[in-house]
């Protein structure tokens, strides 16, 4: 059997198999050690490219990897519950909407508990909570209610800034100033009370948000449904149409857009 050797090195030159061994393991291990530092950021700035194309089945192929290395990753954490409620809205069972609804949730509770001075950690759970909600039964939606309550006011507490937590907090004074006694006897039972929610205060959030950033469509089509539920035609008209003109930017944007118009044909 014929033994083929690098005839151009001096075998008393060589290094021992053993230590050829060694130094290629210990290579590797410091080559994977620092993949591994890379790694995580890299998962996150590739899930991140997709998030921003609303991509979230993409987008969670990155950063559920991700969430591997770095479970105690306050922000990715809240980027991956945002993924599943995008979710949410492309599936159409409703079995299949809660059920990611409540992955987000999840997700944005684990987020408070490691951040509970967090405003976007609070806010995402109240967020998750919403969007929910219409698919719930009356016990749980009214208790879903009490929780985006609770957890928006904690957001505004902690960021009054942010434009999207006194966006939430419209919604949820619109939506409850507008329903029925056998709800409000309801929200009686599960508030210990019924909540003081008006119209006028969801004008205020509302014009708030707007204040804050004035280039989200969702905040004037919002105001101006507040206003169409008051009986506030003109105001109403004009507050949606300043929404339907704008470009579309978010993920709720065209149902938002939908609901606009669908005001916009009852005044």
């Amino acid at each position: 059997m014929v033994i083929l050797r690098d005839t151009n090195t001096p075998i008393h030159m060589r290094p021992s198999s053993c230590v050829n061994t060694l130094f290629v393991a210990t290579a590797l291990f410091l080559t994977c050690a620092a993949g591994r530092a890379q790694s995580t950021s890299e998962l996150i700035a590739d899930g991140d490219a997709y998030d921003l194309k609303f991509q979230p089945g993409e987008a969670l192929k990155f950063y559920l990897p991700a969430e591997k290395l770095e479970p105690d990753n306050v922000e990715l954490l809240l980027h991956i519950a945002r993924q599943y409620r995008h979710l949410m809205q492309d599936v159409t069972g409703q079995e299949e909407k809660i059920r990611l609804g409540r992955i987000s949730k999840d997700y944005a509770e684990r987020a408070v508990k490691l951040a509970p001075n967090e405003s976007e950690a609070h806010l995402s759970i109240a967020i998750s909570n919403a969007k929910m909600s219409p698919m719930l039964g009356s016990k749980q939606k009214l208790e879903a209610s009490r929780q985006v309550k609770a957890e928006v006011e904690k957001a505004i507490a902690l960021d009054p800034g942010k434009d999207l937590a006194w966006h939430l907090l419209g919604c949820w004074h619109q939506r409850l100033a507008d329903v029925g006694l056998f709800t409000r006897a309801m929200a009686k039972m599960a508030y210990g009370g019924v909540p003081p929610a008006t119209n006028d205060e969801a004008l205020k959030c509302f014009q708030t948000a707007i204040k804050l950033n004035p280039d989200r469509l969702i905040h004037y089509i919002e105001l101006g449904r507040t206003y169409a539920q008051m009986g506030q035609a003109e105001e109403a008209k004009r507050y949606i149409k300043k929404g339907l003109s704008m470009p579309d930017v978010g993920k709720d944007d065209p149902e938002t857009k939908r609901r606009g118009r669908e005001a916009m044909g009852k005044l």
